[in-house]
């Protein structure tokens, strides 16, 4: 098994790997070119993230600067919103639902090290990471490797999410927690208690 099956089997690989430096520095050419491009060149811009991208549904938007490992495993559906400076450590897949926004200086990150010091020296992990339709993740996030993120949740600014966060709810902190359901009632309001 090559170092790179064993990166997407979620097993122990070693990360400077020739093949999988190579194909780092392939998409970091592409990053380079969508991070230097001029603000109107919107098509340059949409034809980078195709070519970055291992699949993309339409309008799928980020502003620059992104920062990837592989790019070939992320997966985005329709009406992804990336705002300013997100990363996404790809070394396994990075799954991301339909009408999905992201806000500034969020880590999408499915890259992880063994706890170990020693074992460190030796190999890294990595485990898939699945964000669901219709969820908004707040400024400064971090998502750790393994999570998943159920439809319709928000995960509050500056939250660190270490593990699964249930459909429809709003979760927030470090570690993130559930902190209540999105209910019927939050259709009346479009910030804290201001109504529509």
């Amino acid at each position: 098994m090559t170092e790179k099956e064993k990166m997407l089997n979620t097993l122990p690989y070693v990360g400077w790997d020739e093949e999988l430096e190579e194909e780092k520095a392939r998409v970091r050419e592409l990053v380079y070119d969508f991070n230097n491009s001029r603000p109107y060149e919107r098509e340059k811009r949409d034809e980078l993230i195709t070519r970055i991208f291992g699949s993309r549904k339409k309008n799928a938007y980020m502003e620059p600067p992104f920062h990837c490992d592989y790019g070939y495993n992320i997966h985005v559906g329709e009406n992804f919103y990336a705002n300013f400076n997100l990363t996404i450590l790809d070394c396994n897949r990075v799954e991301i639902g339909d009408n999905v926004l992201i806000a500034p200086n969020v880590t999408i990150s499915a890259a992880g090290h063994p706890i170990h010091p020693e074992m460190r020296t030796v190999a890294e992990y990595a485990a898939p990471v699945k964000i669901g339709d219709d969820v908004w993740i707040g400024a400064g996030v971090i998502i750790n490797p393994g999570v998943t993120i159920g439809s319709g949740s928000v995960i509050g600014s500056g939250s660190v999410v270490t593990k699964d966060v249930p459909p429809m709810v709003v979760a927030a902190g470090n570690p993130c927690r559930v902190l209540r359901e999105i209910t019927d009632e939050d259709k009346q309001y479009y910030f804290k208690k201001m109504k529509f």
